[in-house]
Formats: structure tokens, C-alpha cells, sequence
């Protein structure tokens, strides 16, 4: 698998642009804050309730670019050992996941204390926790136990569809030549199946291929925007799409077709590492992740707190969801400093030792007479 540490400016760009989006999104949509502030700005906070959440678009397209970019840069699958590949992304995405929802039920029992409110997820049973761990909570009809958790899960799936896919083509084409274009003709066969069809049913939405169609448009806008390919190949992928949103328009995906042609022209035009130029921006991009994750337990707590000290007035709310949008930034900063960047030292703390304690009691309950 390719790695790298250099980070890319223009990627990191579109994250710290689109978080900040799905923040205000969640800030406008939960808690009653929003339901007093938007007295203020009725336009403003129906858009952010209703349409921001369109941003995720970009997190999916990101998603696919920087996969295919890790797994199969010439669209044939580098790693002989897939299986450890997904245990690794597991516990990339799951510890600071699992971390985040411990601290979003802490916070939704002290918000229980301050408001009644229907944004304040329920105390949690064991098998709702259990189904969060396994990144299942939506397929098997469990209530999340914090916003936006159903994104690590369908982030889970595209890349072990992905992954599987670029398994599949690199098997089925072993000793033939031209290997990685057929990992790209059924990455890019998945993709029309997941926009001509299952992205057009909601009935579909809790599962990888209602989202694929998005995810796939990162993939193959880094395999068609490579050093060796045509870049006009770009426009036989805007034909494919401007088509879907002819036989049923979703603003979504126009949102994630104009990402991935950003992606490409900056990949292509070579600008994609050093622009845009900017502290801030790269900051933010790199801890956007850790926002993702830990901005709602902030959110609930700070709209319990102004339910109690001023429930009427629009601007003391208003002030208070600026002053909750400053603190997720500042709690994912936090979570970024002591927990998603050192990942690799809670596995190592917590999770390997479960599994080989969990190895040991299946060793034992086996040679049992």
C-alpha cells in the first residue's frame, strides 16, 4: 500500500471547507438554539438545516481519490494481503469513533439533566453499543448515539467494496495483460450500476452502493487525471453523469461530479500539494476528522446550557451557536492532539491485547474434552 507524509493542500482544502459545513449543518438542525436563533435569519438557517448536509458529498469523492490513490494508483490492487489492509482501516477509523461516542453519551446524560429535548440521543443498551462497534448501527435499525456516525460506517463499506473490486480484477486478470483496466472498468461498472439505479432509492441509503456512485467518482478522477492518462477522459466521465442527473437529478451528485473535477484539474494541472497556500485551511483540513467526531457532544452540551440561561432570546442563541461552533473546533483540535493522532498507541494499548486475550479463550475452549 502506498504511503505518504506529504500532505495535500488542496484536498485538505475542500475538508476544512466542508466539515465546517457539516458542523453548522448539525449546529442549525439539532437542539433548540437553532429553533430561537432562526428568528435572526430564517433563509440562512433553512438553508444550513436543509442543504449544507450536501457538503458529506465531498468527503465521499475524497474518500475514493485518496483510495485509489493508497490501494491501486494504476487501477491494479499493490497489496498481496487485503485482509490486513481492512483490519488496518478498521481500527484507523473505529478508535477514534468508538472514543467519540463514549464522550457524545457522557455528554447526552448531562444534557438530559439541563433540557428535554428530541436531539438528545436515548441512554444506549449493550447491543446498540455493540452494533456502533461493528459499524452496524444503521443496518440493523439501532438509533446512532451521535450525528453523523452513519458515515464511518458507509465509509467502512466503499472501501471494502473498493477493495474487493481491485481484488476481483487483479485475480480474475492474473498472468493477462492490462490488469489495472479492468480493475477501472468494474470500479467505473459499479459506479453506473450505483448511479443509474440505487442511488434513485432511498431504500438503499444505510448500504455502500446507494453511495458508490459518489466514492467512485474520486477513484476514477485520480486514475484519469494520472501522469499517463489523457485528461479528456474527464469529459467521457462529466457525459456519464451529466446523463444520470438527466434521467433523475440529485444535487448531490452534481456536488460530488464538480468535487472530483476539482480534483482531477488539480491533480492534473499539478497544483494539488501546494495550493491553496494557508495555515489555517491545512489545519483545519487535517483535523477535520476529529471535528467530524467530536463537535456534537459539544453542540448538546452548550444548547442545554442556553435552554437554561436564556430560552428566548434569539440573540443570546445566536451568540451561543458561535460560541459552539468555536468550541467543536476547538474539542476536535483536542481530540485530534490526544486521540486520532495517536491511533496507533491506543490499539496498542487497548485493542491488541483484547484480541490476543480474545485468542487465548478460543485456544483454551477448544482443547476443552
Amino acid at each position: 500500500m502506498r504511503t505518504t507524509a506529504t500532505r495535500l493542500a488542496f484536498i485538505d482544502a475542500l475538508k476544512a471547507i466542508a466539515s465546517q459545513l457539516i458542523v453548522l449543518h448539525h449546529l442549525a438542525f439539532y437542539g433548540p438554539m437553532s429553533d430561537v436563533a432562526s428568528q435572526l435569519a430564517p433563509s440562512l438557517f433553512s438553508w444550513l438545516s436543509q442543504d449544507a448536509r450536501i457538503a458529506v458529498q465531498v468527503f465521499l469523492v475524497i474518500g475514493g481519490f485518496l483510495a485509489a490513490r493508497a490501494l491501486a494508483p494504476s487501477g491494479k490492487l499493490m497489496t498481496d494481503k487485503p485482509l490486513a489492509l481492512l483490519k488496518k482501516r478498521y481500527l484507523k477509523l473505529v478508535i477514534p469513533y468508538f472514543a467519540a461516542v463514549l464522550l457524545s453519551i457522557l455528554c447526552a446524560a448531562l444534557a438530559r439533566r439541563l433540557m428535554d429535548h428530541d436531539s438528545i440521543p436515548d441512554p444506549p443498551g449493550v447491543w446498540q453499543v455493540l452494533a456502533h462497534i461493528a459499524l452496524m448501527q444503521n443496518l440493523l435499525d439501532f438509533d446512532s448515539l451521535s450525528a453523523g456516525v452513519w458515515y464511518i460506517a458507509i465509509d467502512f463499506q466503499l472501501f471494502t467494496l473498493l477493495l474487493f473490486a481491485l481484488w476481483l480484477a487483479r485475480a480474475a486478470g492474473r498472468g493477462v495483460a492490462g490488469t489495472h483496466f479492468l480493475g477501472i472498468t468494474l470500479v467505473a461498472g459499479l459506479a453506473l450500476v450505483s448511479l443509474f439505479y440505487f442511488n434513485r432509492d432511498s431504500n438503499w441509503d444505510n448500504w455502500a452502493l446507494y453511495f458508490f456512485g459518489a466514492y467512485a467518482l474520486g477513484t476514477l478522477a485520480y486514475w484519469l487525471t494520472d501522469a499517463r492518462q489523457q485528461p479528456g477522459w474527464l469529459l467521457v466521465m462529466v457525459g456519464v453523469v451529466v446523463a444520470a442527473l438527466v434521467v433523475d437529478f440529485r444535487s448531490r451528485i452534481a456536488v460530488a461530479l464538480l468535487a472530483a473535477l476539482a480534483l482531477g484539474i488539480a491533480q492534473h494541472r499539478g497544483f494539488m500539494e501546494n495550493r491553496p497556500q494557508g495555515s489555517v485551511l491545512a489545519y483545519l483540513g487535517k483535523i477535520s476528522y476529529s471535528v467530524f467526531l467530536a463537535h456534537f457532544p459539544v453542540i448538546l452540551v452548550i444548547n442545554a446550557i442556553f435552554s437554561r440561561l436564556a430560552p428566548q432570546s434569539p440573540v443570546a442563541n445566536a451568540f451561543g451557536i458561535v460560541l459552539a461552533w468555536a468550541a467543536s473546533i476547538a474539542a476536535g483540535a483536542v481530540f485530534y492532539r490526544f486521540v486520532e493522532s495517536r491511533a496507533s498507541f491506543w490499539q496498542g494499548l487497548t485493542i491488541d491485547p483484547a484480541l490476543r486475550a480474545l485468542k487465548r479463550f478460543v485456544l483454551v475452549f477448544r482443547t476443552k474434552p
